[in-house]
């Protein structure tokens, strides 16, 4: 794996794809050699189309089995991300490649029309997005996940939304009409309070902060919001979840979800180079107790074990999670139930 530190980015390295048979090596460099990203390199947008707007998925981790992800990769480059994996089925690399080739699905939106009006289409609420961030920067200049809160507005479509980025705030107006009609849920994810770390964590991603800021804004004017704090990665931001959901609780948000971190795949290579790089004197630390998390490795795909953890660290990590809950979040606090009965879909738009 070759790498090099790159400002903005999770990581500057280019692990080889697990899915091809060759890869690019530079063992013995002449001088006619250039190096694939010889400096920071400029964020690649490229348009490709979609068989399917919506991801149906049959996990019991996740509440919601529809999905839409307007994007594929992601410049908020944080280095944990389990998303990292999916890039490689693109042809790019899990690193480098995944922060800076972003593929834009430019027909997501013709898509999720089509489908919805679908004779035998019946609505579940969906998620924007379960792969890569919907508010990632590509959104600002594409702007696909304000067409497809549109797009759910005019059919009356219930989604739900996770971001880490504050460009969501855009969109207010939309999600404002959602909600009257009781069909948005907003969450943001937050997994620290130290901007330092988030330099090195999570770096194009908004500060904690702002997103507690608009989680006040969004709460006053009946936006259902909640928070996941995702992933808890032990010795690096456990300690901050309780100040976490306190601020969070105080500014509105009606429900709190976590997840541990897991490290499947190339993302191991990715997080170990991270931590020898930004925290090398807690290395062994850290990645031991990743490992007590999962039964003893950092790659799970095990259900339940995969997104809790278990053992004395995972129920450790629960109690702290559940005692800030009911310390701080008021008692029945819950997301509005979203309304299904305002779908119009089956070609009913057609008529008017």
């Amino acid at each position: 794996m070759k790498g090099a530190d790159f400002k903005g980015r999770g990581t500057g390295c280019q692990p080889g794809n697990s899915y091809e048979k060759t890869k690019l090596v530079q063992e013995h460099i002449e001088g006619i050699d250039l190096p694939e990203y010889e400096e920071n390199p400029r964020t690649q947008f490229i348009n490709v189309s979609t068989k399917s707007a919506l991801t149906v998925n049959d996990s019991p981790d996740l509440p919601l089995n529809y999905s839409v992800n307007p994007y594929q990769g992601c410049e908020h480059g944080c280095i944990y991300c389990y998303a990292r994996n999916s890039h490689q089925y693109w042809g790019y690399d899990a690193g480098l490649g995944f922060e800076t080739k972003i593929l834009v699905k430019t027909d997501v939106v013709a898509q999720l029309k089509k489908q919805f009006e679908k004779k035998n289409y019946r609505p579940q609420a969906i998620m924007l997005s379960g792969n890569t961030d919907c508010y990632q920067p590509a959104e600002s200049k594409y702007k696909l996940t304000q067409k497809i809160l549109g797009t759910c507005l005019e059919y009356g479509h219930p989604v739900s939304i996770i971001t880490k980025n504050s460009l969501i705030e855009r969109d207010f107006d939309l999600l404002k009409k959602l909600a009257e009609k009781k069909l948005v849920h907003v969450y943001f994810s937050i997994n620290h309070l130290d901007n330092k770390l988030k330099l090195l964590l999570e770096p194009r991603t908004a500060v904690a902060q702002k997103k507690i800021e608009l989680i006040r804004k969004f709460s006053k004017e009946g936006i259902p919001t909640g928070i996941m704090v995702a992933p808890i990665i032990p010795g690096i931001n456990t300690d901050a979840i309780p100040q976490i959901i306190k601020l969070a609780a105080e500014a509105g948000a009606k429900q709190v979800g976590y997840t541990v971190v897991r490290l499947n795949g190339q993302v191991k290579e990715l997080f170990l180079k991270w931590l020898e790089e930004h925290f090398p004197d807690r290395k062994d630390k850290v990645m031991h107790q990743i490992e007590a998390l999962h039964g003893g490795q950092s790659n799970d795909t095990d259900w339940g074990r995969r997104l809790k953890g278990e053992g004395v660290l995972a129920k450790t990590i629960s109690g702290m999670v559940q005692l800030s809950i009911k310390k701080y979040l008021p008692k029945g606090s819950k997301m509005t139930a979203f309304d299904f009965s305002q779908f119009k879909g089956d070609g009913q738009l057609k008529l008017f």
